[in-house]
């Protein structure tokens, strides 16, 4: 019989606050939950824009580009070649997006466990009667449909 002294696959990474992810799925993970970011956009070590934004979305698709624009972001991780997280104090993480020269920087201005500057937070009971309430006007309002056009049929 022979042993091997190595397990015959390795662990998936684990990153604790700091590391780089080459995966493009981590990557979509660590930044699907960023709500608002400061960003500057570095080519060969020079800061070349920089802003504030709202991360709208975050996707993976070879055949779309990422877009800063207007104060939204639309980021496709395929337009990089890694995220390199980075803790620089308590209160500041930055996101380094890496293609070649080619840096775009996300500093989290918010997340989700944050409130948004104007915008409601609503627990699951809220969300839960919002949703009976939509529901319950959508079938008076198909009542009153019906019950219109019966009356409409019977003249």
């Amino acid at each position: 019989m022979s042993y091997s002294r190595f397990p015959q696959t390795l662990p998936a990474p684990c990153f604790i606050n700091s590391g780089t992810l080459i995966n493009k799925d981590d990557m979509r993970r660590v930044l699907s939950d960023i709500v608002r970011v400061r960003y500057l956009h570095i080519l060969d070590n020079r800061i070349l824009s920089e802003g504030e934004g709202w991360l709208l979305e975050v996707f993976s698709d070879p055949h779309q580009g990422t877009i800063v624009a207007n104060g939204s972001l639309y980021l496709n991780v395929q337009s990089f070649d890694y995220l390199r997280l980075q803790v620089v104090s308590p209160q500041e993480t930055h996101l380094d997006l890496i293609q070649d020269n080619r840096q775009l920087r996300l500093i989290p201005l918010t997340n989700t466990e944050q409130d948004v500057e104007g915008t409601p937070r609503c627990d699951d009971s809220t969300i839960d009667w919002m949703i009976s309430q939509a529901l319950s006007a959508r079938w008076d309002v198909q009542f009153d449909d019906e019950s219109l056009s019966d009356s409409v049929s019977e003249e």
